[in-house]
């Protein structure tokens, strides 16, 4: 009886070390999947912890880590400069569909870097990350498996040092 339907108790410091790890883990896939928008440099994740802690956010630990880290996205947005890191993408669309498409394609995207229109409409650009599953049904749908949407890199970062002068 008490094996089939009892429950695990928990001690006081397993329950704090795997809030702890969650809290740790959200933090990490937040500096992962964000950038600071004027420099579009990744934020560590050390000042992603500090900032949680500044807002008061505290895990839940029955959601899981990134949906929570998406949530806490948003509630640092209201204190601090960031947003997510954008997805470059390429897309190679039919001729016949391409102008109608990008009309349709253009609020999603956030900066189109090169177009090129001979045989078919080949768009390289950056979008926003939560934009990704409406513009890849968009295509799929549109040109009938004819389209193709190629990701580039999933997250658009600035690397290395910056020269101050």
């Amino acid at each position: 009886q008490i094996l089939s339907k009892g429950e695990l108790q928990v001690s006081d410091k397993e329950r704090h070390t795997q809030l702890e790890q969650m809290f740790r883990d959200i933090a990490t896939i937040v500096a992962d999947k964000c950038v600071n928008p004027e420099t579009k440099r990744p934020y560590t994740v050390i000042l992603i912890e500090r900032a949680m802690k500044d807002i008061h956010y505290s895990v839940k630990p029955n959601k899981s880590t990134k949906q929570q880290a998406l949530e806490v996205i948003r509630q640092l947005k209201e204190t601090m400069q960031i947003e997510r890191a954008h997805m470059r993408l390429r897309f190679i669309l039919p001729q016949k569909e391409g102008k109608k498409l990008k009309e349709k394609l253009k609020p999603l995207i956030k900066v189109i870097e090169n177009e090129d229109f001979h045989e078919q409409l080949e768009i390289v650009c950056l979008i926003d990350p939560g934009c990704f599953r409406e513009i890849d049904e968009l295509i799929r749908c549109e040109t009938k498996g004819k389209g193709t949407l190629e990701v580039l890199s999933l997250k658009d970062v600035e690397e290395g040092d910056e020269k101050l002068e």
